[in-house]
């Protein structure tokens, strides 16, 4: 059934109101007719399976006929920090975040960043990659939309991720722990909490500096490895959520 989202207060004595692009969608794209279904999520991991009943101009509406709690997000809050790449990569970088369990994507400048964001732009490119992470939260059959944020400093990036319960620093240099060995170490004390969050920290295209990388650990970022192989920055957050889903959720041992 196709997948939609709104707000909560679209929800209203049994009935789901779908606005905008969604209701546009619905009735001219799709030509869906009354009794049909959607599957509608309010954005509080709550999910609707409807039958729509009325089509008008600016809306269109749908009768709840069964309500339940959104199994597809992980029992955590994956935050991912990206270093800007070039080109068009983070898109593939949203998306694929997303569909791997991203809770929110931040963006961020490092010394070896050859893209810089540009402040007459930068409302106009977060609204695009908000679009970006929604379509991949239809796709994936998401609970929630992910939260897409401006760009911001590295310094601002850190004193952000430093505050989540585990806090990743990936790396490709010297003085690393393995990724699955720290998610191992530190399940126990993460799957004690209602809804972890866990930050990870990725770089461009040239990785981080020396200097960004001390700052991160003096921070209490813990510097973690991907593996022997050198990944691009494109793949790393997918790679790292990846390793999340696996030891954090689909793992379920004691």
């Amino acid at each position: 059934m196709p997948r939609f989202f709104v707000r909560s207060q679209q929800v209203l004595d049994g009935t789901v109101t779908v606005l905008g692009d969604d209701a546009h969608h619905i009735s001219r794209s799709l030509r869906m007719a009354a009794g049909e279904r959607i599957v509608v999520c309010d954005m509080q991991k709550n999910e609707y399976e409807c039958e729509l009943t009325e089509f008008l101009p600016d809306r269109v509406l749908a009768r709840i006929v069964e309500k339940r709690k959104c199994d597809t997000e992980p029992p955590y809050r994956a935050l991912v920090f990206q270093a800007l790449p070039k080109g068009d990569k983070l898109d593939s970088v949203i998306q694929k975040a997303v569909e791997c369990g991203a809770g929110e994507i931040i963006t961020f400048e490092s010394e070896r960043c050859v893209v810089r964001a540009k402040g007459e732009n930068e409302a106009k490119k977060v609204e695009r990659r908000q679009r970006i992470a929604l379509e991949a939260a239809k796709q994936s059959g998401r609970g929630i939309v992910p939260a897409v944020h401006p760009t911001v400093s590295f310094e601002k990036a850190i004193s952000l991720a430093k505050e989540a319960d585990l806090a990743l620093f990936c790396y490709e240099g010297d003085g690393t722990e393995a990724l699955p060995a720290v998610l191992k170490r530190e399940r126990a004390v993460l799957m004690q909490k209602d809804e972890p969050t866990v930050s990870i920290v990725i770089g461009s295209e040239g990785g981080f500096s020396l200097t960004e990388a001390e700052q991160a650990r003096q921070a209490g970022l813990i510097p973690v490895g991907l593996g022997k192989r050198i990944l691009r920055t494109e793949t790393a957050a997918s790679f790292a959520l990846a390793c999340l889903v696996y030891e954090l959720e689909m793992n379920q041992k004691s």
